[in-house]
């Protein structure tokens, strides 16, 4: 189902691949469209061999999550011009999973939590106001990864 990376000695590890997951902040989501693809950048969590986020309760990414729940997503980790080479010095990921609409009050208040203090570390007391006041409209999404693949710049490879 999953095409092997044509450049084999460019491909990057299953462990280097969740190194950058874990290091990114944001990625693109593309999600299957009505008429056209739909791609979006996201903030995200990498948590437990799973990729999360959040949302409203309402709007065309959901409605389109709820008629396709697969879906791929892409961190770019380098993305160095070198115009010289004409060429780019690139690290990427990608990965393809299927989205879960989480309904349970406490694996939401958990994933929240989790992504809150991923990017606001020092603001537990004010966290934990704000999902209590946006309970009502948030919607966290868990992406269970089926295949994920990575590939860089072969410059970076033979960087080692």
């Amino acid at each position: 189902m999953f095409k092997p990376i044509r450049k084999r000695k460019q491909e990057i590890s299953k462990e280097k691949c969740i190194e950058i997951l874990e290091r990114g902040t944001a990625g693109v989501f593309a999600l299957c469209g009505e008429e056209y693809p739909y791609a979006l950048p996201m903030s995200y969590i990498y948590y437990d061999d799973k990729i999360y986020f959040h949302c409203a309760k309402q709007g065309h990414k959901i409605d389109l999550l709820k008629k396709h729940p697969k879906l791929s997503f892409c961190v770019i980790d380098a993305d160095t011009i070198v115009p010289q080479e004409f060429t780019t010095y690139y690290r990427s990921v990608i990965v393809f999973g299927e989205a879960r609409l989480l309904e349970d009050k406490e694996e939401i208040i958990k994933t929240i939590t989790l992504l809150s203090d991923r990017f606001s570390p020092l603001e537990t007391q004010r966290r934990d106001e704000v999902i209590q006041r946006e309970m009502n409209n948030l919607q966290m999404v868990e992406v269970r990864i089926d295949h994920m693949s990575g590939k860089e710049a072969v410059e970076l490879v033979n960087q080692g």
